[in-house]
Order: C-alpha cells, then sequence, then structure tokens
C-alpha cells in the first residue's frame, strides 16, 4: 500500500468489528476507470465509494471527456484523467473501481492496478479467458490484494433465502438445474458472456464445481468453427454462434444445463434457472431484484396435475430499481480487506464462470466432453489457438 501499512491495517481492523465503512478518522484513497465513449461505467460502478466514511474518490478516468466531466460532477471527484494510468501513476489509490463493462481492457488495467497496490472490484464479466484470469489471479496473490467482480446477485436476499431453503431441503436432495439466458437479440453466445457468466456463478453457488461440460454451439444450424468468431459491442472478447446448449456435470452428481435459444424466449420468459429436487422445484428469476418462487404439487385432473408457484419469503415483494445492488458486495469486499480473506464475489468465482463458457467453446469444437480443470487456458475461438 502507499499509506503506511500499519495506517492500512488500523483503518481494516476498525471496518472488520463495526461497519462496512471505514473508520471517519482516516482515510483511503479510492478511484474509478471507466468508458464513456463505449457505453458508460457498468452498472453503477462509479458510485460505489459514495457516502463511505474513511474512504475519499480522488479521481476518475475516463478518455471521453464530456463522460469524464460529466462522472466528476455526478461523483464529486476532485480531478479527471484521460489515460488511466497517469491516475495510477499521480494518484497511487488504494481502491480501484474497474467500472466498464467492456472486458477487452480488464486485465490490462487489473494488471496494472494490483501492481500498483491497489485493490480492486471489477465489472462482469470479469476478463476474456482463463488464462487472462490466471494473470490477474496470480499478481492478486503476489501483491497480496484482493480483488472483487460484480457478480452482485450471489449477495442478494432472495438468492440467500434460496440458498438455504435448499441446503434445508425445502425442495428435496437437489439433483437437475436448468438454466436459460435472456436469448434477446444477444442470443447464443453474447447471451452466455454477458448473462450467462451469472448464472454459471449461481450454479457453483448452489450446487458445487463442474466437473465436466458437453455442448453444443451452432450458427445458423450449423456447428461453429473458429471462423464464426466475431466481436460485438460490449467488447466481451471472441463470441460465436446464435444457439447454446451445455451440460454440466456438477458436485454430488447434479446436472446443470445452460440454454440460449432465441425460439425459446416466449416459453421461457424470463431469464433464470430452475432447481429440480426429490421433493419439488424452485424458480430463480433473474431481474435487476431476483424472485424466488417454489412449486408445490396441487391435485390431479383430467388434464393433469395442477402445480402451483408461491413466492419463497416475499421474494417478491421487493420493487424493481429500489435496491442498490453493489451495496453488500462492496461492503463485504471491504470487510474482506480487513479481514485478510476473499469476498464473497471473488475474483476466483468471476475466473470458474469464464472458465464454464471456455468449457462451452472447447466442447462444441472438439465435439467431445471435457473435463476441468481446462488443461487449455487461451480463448478457444482465438484464431491463434
Amino acid at each position: 500500500m502507499h499509506s503506511s501499512r500499519r495506517q492500512f491495517l488500523g483503518i481494516t481492523a476498525a471496518l472488520a468489528v463495526t461497519s462496512p465503512s471505514f473508520g471517519a478518522e482516516a482515510t483511503l484513497k479510492a478511484a474509478v476507470i471507466g468508458h464513456t465513449g463505449r457505453g458508460d461505467f457498468g452498472h453503477g460502478l462509479e458510485t460505489i465509494f459514495r457516502d463511505r466514511q474513511g474512504i475519499r474518490l480522488v479521481a476518475v478516468a475516463d478518455p471521453d471527456p464530456k463522460g469524464r466531466e460529466r462522472v466528476i460532477q455526478a461523483t464529486g471527484a476532485p480531478r479527471g484523467y484521460a489515460d488511466w494510468r497517469d491516475l495510477l501513476a499521480k494518484e497511487k489509490p488504494d481502491l480501484v473501481s474497474i467500472a466498464m463493462r467492456h472486458a477487452d481492457s480488464h486485465a490490462e488495467i487489473a494488471l496494472a492496478c494490483l501492481k500498483s497496490g491497489a485493490h480492486l472490484y471489477l465489472e462482469k464479466p470479469f476478463v476474456r479467458s482463463p488464462d487472462e484470469a490466471d494473470a490477474v489471479l496470480s499478481a492478486a496473490q503476489k501483491h497480496q490484494r484482493r480483488v472483487a467482480v460484480a457478480h452482485t446477485m450471489r449477495m442478494t436476499p432472495a438468492v440467500r433465502s434460496l440458498k438455504v431453503a435448499i441446503e434445508n431441503g425445502r425442495i428435496g436432495q437437489l439433483r437437475e438445474l436448468r438454466a436459460y439466458g435472456k436469448q434477446d437479440a444477444r442470443t447464443g453466445g453474447e447471451d452466455m458472456m454477458v448473462l450467462g457468466t451469472h448464472l454459471f456463478d449461481l450454479m457453483r453457488l448452489m450446487a458445487g464445481n463442474p466437473k465436466w461440460c458437453s455442448a453444443q454451439v451452432t450458427a445458423g444450424g450449423l456447428s461453429i468453427t473458429r471462423e464464426h468468431r466475431r466481436q460485438v459491442k460490449d467488447s466481451v472478447g471472441w463470441v460465436a454462434g446464435d444457439r447454446v446448449v451445455a451440460q454440466f456435470g456438477l458436485d454430488h452428481e447434479v446436472l446443470a444445463t445452460f440454454v440460449s435459444d432465441s425460439s425459446l424466449r416466449e416459453t421461457i420468459g424470463h431469464w433464470g434457472i430452475e432447481f429440480l429436487g426429490s421433493k419439488g422445484v424452485a424458480r430463480l428469476i433473474c431481474d435487476l431484484v431476483p424472485r424466488v418462487f417454489i412449486r408445490t404439487a396441487g391435485s390431479w385432473s383430467p388434464a393433469g396435475r395442477i402445480d402451483e408457484w408461491k413466492p419463497l419469503d416475499g421474494s417478491e415483494s421487493t420493487p424493481q430499481g429500489t435496491v442498490d445492488h453493489n451495496a453488500a458486495p462492496v461492503s463485504d469486499w471491504l470487510r474482506a480487506i480487513a479481514e485478510n480473506r476473499e469476498p464473497e464475489c471473488s475474483a476466483q468465482n468471476g475466473a470458474a464462470a469464464i472458465e464454464m463458457v471456455s468449457a462451452v467453446y472447447h466442447s462444441s469444437l472438439s465435439q467431445k466432453r471435457v473435463q476441468f480443470p481446462l488443461p487449455m487456458r487461451s480463448h478457444p475461438l482465438s484464431p491463434t489457438v
């Protein structure tokens, strides 16, 4: 750290035993790096340091002049930089929010921030490929920094309640997970990378690590080759295909599937996951504020059994858009720094989601089941593979 280690440990020790903000008598320097010229600062990641005692936002970086000025005004940052490298060199922040959703620059910026001594909170997707994830994880370990990724859904009240319900046997023994992407104009590979990483993260949270993957990715009805690769607006790395059907074998013989197919959009409705147990089914609907429903068996009629879906613990009662979905993950990240542990939304979890995406492509390209961990760490669609 660029502030004294003793001071930093004192601040974070106070944090660990009191509140999700640092002590008012001491200050850590925070910075935000984004790129409004390519879209925005992610899902509110420019504001994560707002109203947190003991943390002072010193600067933002954005190469777009108008966007930079707008974010300076919105955040109250005293200084703005066109180049994030200048920000790191001159400000030497202790905490950095890497806010742009464009993952093509995440690894480069993260490595530079870690080298400079900063702890990181990144927008998802974490990075583009397993080898980039490996590099960031290695640097975080080397420099003893804590890195969190904004897979915020795992810390929402609805998801936490669902996890407890599953662990308590509410739906019996968990046997199968069925996940569906948003299946909009991004259907296929883009849907899998942009939104599917959330679902893959939740699969692991609820059912453990993947052991194998078997998948088919198609474009226009044909199995993809590397020549089908393309870049997309959000710059999340190579993607391919307009339809994805993937299976994962998880811990304890749980089977998980992921599907992104635009022809199913009207049938499936909201993107999310169904959890099939030996005694019931739970459905996680992935809105801005996730909701959970439990299916209970009804009576039989000539048309079949009538099943009824009921909300789990009032999870449908929170209005959409009324919750800061970064608040809990950021507080946990700050506590993790203080307690010298990994945050709940850890870079390790972010890396695992990226590896699952890569496994889908590896399996489809090879037409074989692939095992975890993947021996090939580069992007499977890279022209140099």
